[in-house]
């Protein structure tokens, strides 16, 4: 699978842009603010739907414009698919395969698998727990479609279950046979949720070591653990322990809602201990550790969008990396970089087809 054209129309800061895309290697070069990084996240809405990096659809349209839309063709088991994104300012989103809208958006996950590195992944390791396990239900989302309608039902009645919390604190009656209401809805869908999380990082844990240590060359001890309260106890046996607290604090105090994933270097908290350098690498090698799982499940290789992470790597590490590429481990790769001499240098050292684009002002031209 690759995409082999991107279209994009009053999206951030294009106007309008058209690209013919090589299957290989594609990079886009230029200073920052030019739009390589735009690129990248039109490619993260084919495939998942949404922004990368910014939740609310509307702020991707271009300053003065009323729309944006965003298509691209896939080759996939020689065949062309065409995906398109259109947003109307005030209106839903509509999203489009092969002409027909979706009925729900959730159905399309997984069909086209994509993996983004970004600097902004730094935000897994430095912030709160809710950042690692949106990390995990991304990447179990694309492979299992129910997952993700399981974890949209449980949230929701989670919200409501803190809504009643409220209403009996304000009101000063508390009501146990209408928390159980909920608790019997919850603890099917939190320990489904549960299984498919453990089940995932049993698999993914050994991936991520392999990589972490073929990156740094096992330069480093990294551990990466699954932190679950229902590794301990079950789910109805949580909400009922912990009815009277949940009553104080007027929200739900045990769940899957708070699983953690912990990551140390030589058994110190990676987000105290490790340098930028380490924590690149880290990232880095879970993100690989995703494209690997993803590749293994669906069957074939998922794009992967590397998104300046030549920065803060050292040599060995950009080597390590290029090998793998070289290697013929991925399948089709975007990259951006604001050097293009350093681009250009990585790329040549590669035994890859690529196609190297230069980005100026919301304009994408490929390089001779």
């Amino acid at each position: 699978m690759y995409l082999q054209q991107l279209s994009v129309i009053n999206f951030k800061n294009y106007a309008e842009a058209r690209l013919d895309l090589s299957p290989g290697v594609n990079a886009f070069t230029g200073n920052n603010g030019a739009g390589k990084t735009n690129l990248l996240d039109a490619i993260h809405y084919l495939s998942l739907c949404k922004s990368y990096f910014n939740p609310i659809d509307s702020q991707q349209i271009k300053q003065g414009s009323d729309f944006f839309i965003v298509s691209g063709s896939f080759i996939k088991n020689d065949q062309t698919e065409t995906v398109a994104c259109s947003v109307k300012k005030n209106q839903k989103k509509q999203f489009k395969r092969n002409k027909k809208d979706y009925q729900r958006l959730a159905d399309h996950i997984g069909l086209f698998p994509l993996v983004m590195v970004s600097p902004y992944d730094v935000s897994i390791i430095i912030e709160g727990s809710e950042e690692r396990r949106r990390f995990v239900d991304n990447v179990i989302s694309q492979t299992d479609n129910q997952y993700l309608d399981e974890l949209i039902a449980y949230n929701k009645l989670l919200v409501n279950r803190n809504a009643v919390l409220k209403r009996m604190n304000e009101s000063g009656r508390f009501d146990i046979s209408l928390l159980e209401v909920y608790d019997e809805q919850l603890v099917p869908l939190g320990t489904r949720i549960f299984e498919k999380r453990k089940a995932f990082m049993d698999v993914f844990t050994p991936i991520f070591n392999e990589h972490y240590h073929f990156i740094t060359d096992s330069a480093e001890d990294v551990e990466l653990i699954y932190e679950s309260q229902l590794l301990q106890e079950s789910l109805a046996d949580l909400l009922l322990k912990y009815a009277d607290r949940d009553r104080v604090l007027q929200r739900t105090s045990a769940g899957i809602h708070r699983d953690d994933l912990l990551f140390s270097i030589h058994g110190m908290p990676m987000k105290k201990f490790g340098s930028q350098g380490q924590q690149k690498s880290f990232l880095i090698a879970l993100k690989l550790a995703q494209y690997t799982f993803l590749y293994q499940q669906k069957g074939f290789k998922p794009l992967l969008l590397l998104d300046d992470i030549f920065d803060k790597l050292d040599e060995l590490r950009v080597t390590k990396l290029m090998q793998m590429v070289s290697d013929h481990n991925f399948g089709q790769v975007f990259i951006t970089d604001t050097s293009e001499q350093r681009v250009a240098a990585v790329l040549n050292g590669i035994n890859e087809n690529y196609k190297l684009f230069k980005v100026s002002g919301g304009e994408a031209n490929a390089e001779d």
